[in-house]
């Protein structure tokens, strides 16, 4: 499997969603360009000119980064794909300025996250 990691690639909205269908179930954002433009940086796996893998990096405009998003399309699953998505974005996000990065998930990828060098701490959330 011959995938290319590319940094900032500004998929198109059709390409996201095609992959958010796979990867999530559902359709995802009407349009990922608010998304992208508040993005530290985003990193696309793709196959040729096919986009299937996303993570994108959320910021503060300080020194605090927030890993969303991480997805696989289901086709391309189970193969490290995602682990190279993430660490493309932690290097990506270290070259901009970015000290701390961040990721909320399930309980049952934490072996995933854990994996790719993040470490549980206490954190809250309020369902809004």
């Amino acid at each position: 499997m011959a995938i290319s990691i590319k940094i900032d690639p500004r998929p198109s909205d059709e390409a996201l969603r095609e992959l958010w269908l796979s990867a999530w179930g559902d359709a995802g954002p009407g349009s990922w360009r608010g998304v992208l433009a508040r993005s530290l940086v985003h990193v696309g796996a793709y196959d040729g000119a096919r986009l299937v893998g996303y993570v994108n990096v959320a910021w503060d405009g300080g020194v605090h980064a927030f890993l969303l998003d991480t997805c696989v399309h289901a086709d391309y699953q189970r193969h490290g794909l995602a682990t190279r998505l993430v660490k493309a974005a932690e290097g990506a996000a270290r070259a901009r300025g970015a000290q701390w990065l961040h990721v909320d998930f399930e309980p049952h990828l934490a072996g995933f996250y854990r994996g790719c060098g993040f470490r549980p701490t206490e954190a809250g959330l309020i369902r809004l």
